[in-house]
């Protein structure tokens, strides 16, 4: 057995009971075992961590925050997991050429704070930024709730420090928007699951911060009345919208009966509601515009009712229905999860489909499908019938997976849109990519990892 301790410390080398944090993800689906966990302080930590399993053969598991939704964290017999957990320094943060160089460590919401601290913006939001770490981001391409304004974490990165397989160190933290000098080999690393490598450092996108930001909650009829909706918002506020989240009224129910705090934004119920929030870095302007949007589809039908938030408490208090919905399905019981993307403009037809053929196999089953209208991103979740045996309703995970990603995949969609492959869709790979897309994987995979030591049996069928 390697001597980790001297490389690391006799303190970051964890083993038995310690390690039970380090062995199961976020919703409990899987739990593994590992040869010890290990924490390096440094790059040249991890590389030499790296340098000594490749040489051993010890298969490694790259960990940041373990907050992934796809087992792409859990170990798993004779591997090492290497924890980020103490590369937490924030090494350069330019407000002039708006970037932030971190280790791959930092928790997401320390980043955002930092930036702040500085009158900027890094725009990566979701729910787990309180506890997931930029580099676990990184190697899962996250999405969020901003995508549509900024773009997936992809989009927000200049470049990034990497100890690869073998140990040697990739430096690619350039703070350059412009640099055509070959391949772009970040972008191999990003949403890679820390199959390809370790990321340790990045340099990331800023933004000016926002100084106007309004939000509304608006009651519809139907999906494509948000579509139109949205459409209306970004050609009036100068493509201004930051987040777009389509809310369906069984999603509301299990907030108001789940969700400590939750309200009804209106006296009357009805059946889709978007969560609308518009951003600027200019103070004025875009509640004026955002109330004459809502003027006019009041005025023609896309929209039943609306609420602007006057406070920053009430703006709260919108986003905490949305944020609620996965907590609430909880419980209520077993929930069997789709994370699909389609083009914005199929949404409608997407969940039409989806809904009736789920609806047809389990007679009582409930639709609870939520998430980012605005870039295609639907979190199509079941909820169990109401009396039913939770068990026997999540072992139909699979069979409800088939039909709803058959439809995606007809629509030319996507089966996971931000949460990733890990082990929970490593089939669906098979299923759906082209061979000749598998082939350009195994082929980047084999190069860059011969051993097929890092992270094995993750992502790649």
């Amino acid at each position: 057995m390697i001597d980790f301790a001297a490389l690391v410390g006799p303190t970051n080398v964890l083993t038995g009971t310690d390690m039970a944090p380090y062995l199961s993800e976020e919703r409990g689906l899987y739990h593994g075992s590992a040869l010890a966990v290990i924490r390096p302080g440094s790059t040249e930590e991890v590389a030499a961590v790296v340098t000594a399993c490749a040489q051993a053969g010890i298969a490694m598991v790259p960990q940041g925050g373990n907050t992934g939704l796809c087992g792409g964290a859990v170990p798993s017999g004779q591997a090492v997991v290497i924890s980020t957990e103490r590369l937490t320094r924030i090494r350069a943060l330019d407000p002039v050429n708006f970037t932030l160089t971190a280790e791959a460590g930092c928790v997401l919401a320390t980043l955002q704070a930092a930036a702040e601290a500085e009158n900027c913006l890094f725009p990566l939001s979701l729910a787990a930024e309180g506890s997931c770490r930029i580099g676990g981001n990184l190697a899962t391409n996250a999405g969020g709730v901003a995508v549509l304004r900024y773009g997936n974490t992809r989009d927000l990165v200049l470049g990034l420090e990497v100890v690869l397989p073998d140990g040697n160190v990739w430096n690619g933290l350039r703070a350059l928007r412009k640099d055509n000098t070959g391949y772009d080999l970040k972008h191999l690393f990003v949403g890679s699951e820390g199959t390809l490598g370790i990321i340790t450092a990045c340099v990331l996108k800023l933004y000016p911060r926002p100084r106007d930001i309004q939000t509304a909650f608006i009651a519809l009829p139907d999906p494509d009345a948000a579509l139109k909706l949205l459409a209306a918002a970004r050609a009036a506020s100068g493509d201004a919208v930051t987040a777009c989240e389509l809310i369906p009224r069984i999603g509301l129910d299990l907030c108001l009966t789940h969700v400590t705090g939750a309200r009804d934004p209106f006296a009357e119920r009805h059946p889709w509601y978007l969560l609308l929030e518009l951003s600027s870095s200019r103070p004025g302007g875009l509640r004026e515009a955002l109330e004459i949007v809502l003027t006019e589809a009041l005025e023609n039908g896309l929209a039943h009712d609306a609420v602007l938030a006057e406070s920053g408490e009430q703006r709260k208090s919108f986003w905490r229905i949305r944020e609620g919905i996965p907590e609430a399905q909880k419980k209520e019981g077993g929930s069997i999860k789709h994370d699909v993307a389609v083009a914005i403009s199929r949404v409608p037809e997407m969940l039409a489909r989806c809904t009736a053929a789920v609806e047809a196999a389990m007679p009582g089953v409930r639709v609870v499908a939520f998430g980012h209208l605005g870039d295609g991103n639907i979190h199509f979740n079941l909820t169990q019938p109401v009396g039913a045996n939770k068990q026997a309703f999540l072992d139909q995970w699979t069979a409800m997976n088939k039909l709803v990603h058959d439809i995606v995949a007809d629509m030319g969609g996507s089966v996971s849109a931000e949460h990733g492959i890990g082990l929970l869709k490593i089939h669906e790979m098979a299923r759906y990519k082209s061979t000749v897309e598998l082939d350009l994987m195994r082929r980047i995979k084999t190069a860059l990892d011969p051993q097929g030591v890092m992270n094995p049996g993750k992502v790649l069928p």
